[in-house]
């Protein structure tokens, strides 16, 4: 009697052993049948309400809209400077620029704020056309860019330049911003 009670016994725990095994398989396939679609997911992240037109950022790729928006932002930037804001002027456009780039762009920053620091010399950048491809991650600004000395412009020229873009870990970096003449080859 006491065989039976234990065989019958036996056979539950084994019944339940055998379903908690079955029940650990099925979680360790779902965990790594999980662990794969993150892997290969695509992130996407919204960002800020302050941008002109709603955007998403893409692990994988920028979209056309937001590397326009930041060209545009980038432009007018770097263009419009005056002798009051040349330290605000520099910090921002460096936090913008790519680590790779960061010294050499700092260099040619450094040089233009001295040459401009305790001048009347001031540019205004009017914006005309802006093209952008985000597969090679590039874009290139034309505007009309002007000249003042005190409250006399000077001089107005149309002019069109190149930016260089690098895209890691959902971050836009500048990697370079070239003065291109009309033949497109860069200005010297």
């Amino acid at each position: 009697m006491l065989a039976d009670i234990s065989i019958a016994a036996m056979q539950t725990l084994r019944k339940q052993r055998n379903g908690l095994l079955a029940l650990c398989v099925l979680l360790s396939v779902l965990c790594g049948a999980l662990v794969v679609a993150l892997a290969v997911r695509s992130e996407r992240l919204v960002l800020v309400p302050t941008l002109p037109a709603r955007a998403a950022l893409s692990s994988s790729h920028v979209s056309a809209d937001y590397l326009e928006m930041a060209t545009r932002d980038v432009a007018y930037l770097t263009l419009n400077r005056s002798p009051a804001g040349l330290d605000y002027w520099m910090e921002e456009i460096l936090a913008l620029v790519h680590p790779a780039a960061y010294g050499r762009v700092k260099a040619e920053l450094v040089q233009l704020v001295a040459e401009q620091r305790g001048s009347d010399v001031s540019q205004a950048f009017r914006l005309m056309s802006l093209r952008v491809d985000p597969k090679t991650l590039t874009s290139e600004v034309t505007g009309e860019l002007s000249t003042i000395v005190g409250r006399q412009v000077i001089s107005r020229e149309k002019r069109t330049w190149r930016l260089r873009w690098s895209y890691a870990g959902f971050r836009l970096s500048l990697l370079g911003f070239e003065d291109i003449t009309a033949d497109g080859k860069e200005r010297p």
